[in-house]
């Protein structure tokens, strides 16, 4: 099992920074909500960008961005590569995967799933994977070893899945981006009977999901962000569920940013382990309400509600925290 106990504990990720990291995904939720329903998906992005690497730069560490907004030329803040921390140089050498806000047109439309999403291990424990797409496969936590597999078709890995749970492919519900792309997939799928719980964005929300008996999702399959899938693995490695993804390249271009960034085998499969080593700590503000967590709520008196999960790798720990913040006058 992925959260098994054997995960050695980091001598570098303090159990202070469990709490930390969710502090800083609520700074990016609670910037991000200002924009919910707004139509501005840049503006919204731009706010939790900022509200995060603020919160990240007020703890003590010397961290690197693995996965983030983009390439230098790309991102003016959180792009990879960039050094954050008020200890650079001196503190415990951190890499950070993160997306301030993991659903910018969910938010903009005030749809369901939207989050802000952290994840750090030790020092080159995470994959620094391209801005490309990635073919995902993730089941969650009391399946066989090898019960999903990428060289097999869709129907092939539905069957698996329903084989292994004891029942019939038609009770399995799998979760899929809604997106063009999918059509055929999604054709194989309605073929085979099985339900399909199509979201319009948010995939790192919809792997967690797997996870969690309430959402009734069995099984994630299709195609999403690379970045994101590191993501979603960190979340994995804490909470048990198996991942499989092999990068997918559109042009030359991708491929020439992919071996930039160290990536020889073009096609490999990888595991969780592949993504995320040894102990890492995830952590999740809802911006919106979703499967997973409900959204920042404005109350009365200038009071703001938030709910987060964090999770450690080490530990197989789940912490639920619901936060409240008042406004300093």
């Amino acid at each position: 099992m992925a959260n098994s106990p054997s995960i050695a504990a980091s001598h570098v990720l303090d159990r202070v920074l469990v709490l930390e990291m969710v502090r800083v995904t609520e700074a990016a939720a609670i910037a991000a909500s200002t924009l919910v329903g707004r139509g501005d998906e840049k503006a919204a992005d731009a706010a939790a960008v900022e509200a995060m690497r603020e919160a990240l730069n007020g703890l003590y560490m010397d961290g690197t961005v693995v996965i983030g907004e983009g390439e230098r030329d790309e991102a003016p803040m959180l792009y990879i590569g960039e050094k954050v921390g008020s200890a650079i140089g001196k503190g415990p050498c951190i890499d950070i995967a993160l997306d301030p806000l993991e659903g910018t047109t969910i938010t903009a439309k005030a749809g369901p799933n939207a989050l802000a999403v952290l994840a750090i291990a030790e020092e080159g424990c995470l994959l620094n994977a391209p801005d490309v797409y990635m073919d995902k496969l993730a089941v969650g936590p009391g399946y066989p070893d090898g019960v999903i597999d990428l060289d097999k078709s869709a129907s092939d890995n539905v069957r698996a899945v329903a084989a292994a749970k004891g029942v019939a492919p038609s009770e399995i519900i799998a979760c899929v981006l809604d997106r063009p792309r999918h059509e055929k997939l999604i054709a194989e799928l309605r073929a085979l009977g099985c339900g399909i719980m199509l979201i319009p964005d948010g995939d790192v929300a919809g792997v967690i999901a797997t996870t969690n008996p309430d959402t009734t999702i069995d099984i994630y399959i299709g195609s999403g962000g690379a970045p994101e899938g590191v993501l979603a693995a960190a979340a994995l490695r804490c909470v048990g569920g198996q991942f499989k993804g092999r990068l997918l390249f559109r042009n030359d271009d991708e491929k020439a940013r992919a071996r930039k960034w160290g990536i020889t085998d073009l096609n490999k499969i990888y595991d969780l382990t592949d993504l995320a080593k040894g102990d890492c700590i995830f952590a999740a503000t809802g911006v919106t309400d979703g499967s997973l967590l409900d959204g920042v709520k404005r109350l009365k008196g200038g009071v703001m509600t938030t709910e987060s999960v964090v999770m450690r790798a080490s530990s197989g720990t789940v912490r639920w925290v619901k936060g409240e913040h008042r406004k300093h006058a």
